[in-house]
């Protein structure tokens, strides 16, 4: 037990208030959910993304021009963002135990179903529904975060969560790669068999959700009494900055609007450069294999990278600075790939990117989670979300139609940088708006 727990690093910050007993309970509560959680959001990530490599073989098959393939990776999150507040407020009515198994089993099944396209309208289709079935499972797994840990360990798990977006592709585009190498078997494309494979693991996965979660301290038989006494003392001692449990006065904030367009340029440059990655790396005269096995490598640097970073914060603070600093560094790689002339150069430079966009996204969740409560917090999370993941429509779509328009993804990728250095700037702006980080 012990040295599973050390591997999550759950000993409390220096200076914190936490005594060996309440570290002892956020430990067993953390050693139950995390790992379930990041596991989840691994398959969550590599079912929204696998595209990015299924689309070495299946854009040919299906005559799709990058402005389609583009489209059609950024239309999910049409359905995402129309459904993300709706299944936000139905995780707060009907628990999360039932409603995070809901999506995971339904979205595991539009995955698979998706191996049934056959051209660019059943593709979009395919899409779009992918978006509602997943509708809610980021931001509600944020609030449930809320639910059981205090905010001097929130940042820390938001983080071995969050470490599922790099850590899908680092791990998800060598095992795509040679499943497309399944081409012919049983009669179906390698594309389809990605597509079936790897969309099963959801379903499962939402079946054991179903029977591990807990909705709320109260509700877990697996804590004893004074472990629940202890929980609940320490969540119901948190400084919270003029919070907003309402869900009119939330969604009205200054603060939540600001943050959803923070995560709006952040997630623009995410999916604009991620969706497009492996497509960008075979433009060297590679492979597909050996472009889907090196689309893996500044995932395995950005997973390191989103862990040390958010350690780093929560011990040193400065939340609103990181997250600015990190946005400038993706900004920084995504200008420097451009001006790369070899694949080694623009490997790392793209590296360089995705570290700085990873990060942010660690160092960006406990933000808001500082004002927000109750109520307020399933809605403004959900709002910050679904605008923020508007961006993950504007990315693929831009990069793509760029692509089409010039014949390189040069201008796409200076596209991303300047969405890049705005959010920046934006993040730094939040100093003006919340004092307590």
């Amino acid at each position: 037990m012990h040295s599973r727990c050390d591997k999550l690093n759950l000993k409390g910050p220096p200076g914190g208030a936490m005594d060996p007993h309440q570290e002892a309970v956020l430990r067993k509560i953390a050693l139950r959910f995390v790992p379930l959680l990041t596991l989840a959001f691994v398959v969550n990530y590599l079912d929204r993304t696998n595209i990015a490599v299924a689309a070495l073989a299946m854009n040919q098959d299906l005559g799709l021009s990058a402005t389609e393939f583009g489209l059609g990776a950024g239309i999910l999150f049409a359905g995402y963002t129309t459904f993300e507040i709706p299944s936000n407020l139905a995780l707060y009515r009907f628990g999360a135990r039932r409603w995070i198994a809901r999506i995971m089993i339904t979205w595991g099944l539009v995955s698979i179903a998706t191996a049934l396209v056959y051209d660019a309208n059943t593709f979009y289709a395919a899409r779009f529904l992918l978006g509602i079935a997943e509708a809610g499972f980021f931001p509600g797994v944020t609030y449930y975060l809320t639910v059981w840990f205090p905010p001097q360990y929130r940042a820390r798990m938001l983080a071995w969560f969050l470490v599922g977006v790099p850590l899908s592709t680092a791990i998800g585009s060598p095992i795509s790669g040679l499943l497309l190498e399944m081409n012919g078997v049983l009669g179906l494309r390698g594309w389809q068999w990605l597509f079936i494979i790897e969309g099963l693991p959801a379903v499962v996965l939402g079946i054991i959700v179903l029977y591990a979660l807990a909705d709320r301290p109260e509700t877990a038989a697996w804590l004893a009494p004074k472990e629940r006494r202890l929980l609940e003392n320490m969540l119901g001692a948190e400084r919270r900055e003029r919070p907003k449990s309402n869900l009119m006065t939330a969604l009205a904030d200054w603060r939540v609007i600001l943050l959803a367009l923070i995560q709006f340029g952040f997630t623009l440059g995410s999916y604009g450069t991620g969706i497009f990655l492996p497509q960008i790396v075979k433009g060297f005269g590679l492979t597909n294999l050996v472009a889907s096995l090196l689309s893996a490598v500044p995932y395995v640097f950005a997973s390191a990278a989103m862990l040390w970073w958010a350690w780093r914060v929560e011990r040193t603070g400065g939340s609103i600075a990181n997250l600015s600093i990190s946005c400038a560094v993706g900004m920084a790689g995504l200008a420097l790939s451009v001006a790369a002339g070899n694949l080694a150069v623009a490997l790392a430079a793209l590296t360089l990117a995705l570290v700085g966009i990873t990060a942010a996204r660690a160092i960006f969740w406990p933000i808001p989670t500082r004002f927000l409560t109750g109520l307020g917090a399933a809605a403004g999370l959900a709002f910050i979300n679904s605008i923020g993941a508007a961006g993950g429509f504007a990315g693929p779509y831009l990069m793509g139609w760029l692509r089409d328009a010039t014949g390189s993804f040069e201008a796409g990728l200076v596209t991303m940088a300047g969405t890049l250095l705005a959010t920046s700037l934006l993040a730094w702006s939040l100093r003006l708006v919340i004092k307590v980080e």
